[in-house]
């Protein structure tokens, strides 16, 4: 019987609101994983809820060089490493360093890159933060950029984000570094009433569209649902393609199951009832 694969899950923490670390961390160990969480930041309520006098946050960046070096000394090695999204370009830095620590041959490094979406970077996120990024990124196995953060990456407008299969052909050849590194970039649409993500495979150089039915609304910490299924799925060896189809086909079922219940978007999606159909 093998041991459960472990992650360094590198995240801020939400009090309330399905985002981050509260998504990633039951989905990773129901997938079968352990995911040992890094953190950068405690908050109240995320960031999409209206602002408060008295939300809390807590920069937890001090933290994280003394955790790693903890780690270190008890001999702990990942089997994974991923990140999400980061408060600082100092932060970014201790990941390099993280890497140097703790990346062997075989750990799997996936970077979400979150930058922004709708076609504009957040507001933390300056242009010299976005270098960083996407230098942090050239370092990953795989990157779960969205359309935003895609034309960030590659110097583009969003304007001119392409919308038909041979333009995201070319721009995920363009993103995998010359076949370094594989990439799903989500939020693809192909047909109406879909959406899903476009896969390249760094060691096949195959391309593919996963899709699933578009549910009408956008809640808040699907990308992390997306990607935390993502890595659970490649931790167990399916390919990228079959990968990105079981992440998008569970925040589908879960964004519709949400709906039917009435839950306030702001809340995020209910997936928690529904772990199981991710077990083995």
């Amino acid at each position: 019987m093998a041991q459960a694969p472990r992650i360094a899950a590198i995240q801020d923490v939400s009090g309330f609101g399905r985002c981050s670390m509260t998504v990633i961390l039951p989905v990773l160990a129901a997938m079968g994983g352990q995911c040992c969480p890094l953190l950068t930041a405690w908050l109240s309520a995320h960031t999409a809820f209206p602002p408060s006098r008295h939300a809390t946050f807590l920069d937890l960046t001090g933290q994280m060089e003394q955790t790693a070096l903890h780690w270190a000394e008890l001999g702990v090695t990942f089997d994974a490493i991923y990140s999400g999204f980061l408060g600082s370009e100092a932060q970014i830095g201790l990941i390099e360093e993280f890497y140097h620590r703790f990346r062997r041959n075989d750990t799997l490094v996936l970077v979400d890159p979150v930058m922004g979406d709708h076609g504009k970077p957040y507001r933390t996120y300056t242009p010299a933060m976005c270098a960083r990024m996407g230098e942090l990124a050239a370092q990953a196995d795989v990157i779960t950029p969205n359309l935003t953060e895609a034309a960030l990456l590659l110097g583009e407008d969003y304007a001119d984000v392409p919308r038909d299969e041979v333009g995201l052909r070319d721009w995920l050849t363009r993103l995998s570094l010359d076949g370094r590194r594989s990439v799903v970039l989500t939020g693809v649409s192909l047909r109406e009433g879909t959406i899903g993500a476009g896969c390249f495979e760094r060691g096949t150089g195959e391309i593919c569209f996963p899709q699933a039915r578009r549910e009408p609304a956008q809640f808040p910490g699907t990308g992390d649902l997306f990607a935390g299924v993502l890595l659970g799925s490649l931790l167990r060896g399916e390919p990228l393609g079959q990968a990105a189809q079981r992440a998008a086909d569970f925040v589908q079922k879960c964004t519709a199951r949400t709906l039917q219940l009435g839950t306030p978007v702001l809340e995020g999606v209910e997936f928690e009832p529904l772990l199981g159909e991710l077990m083995r």
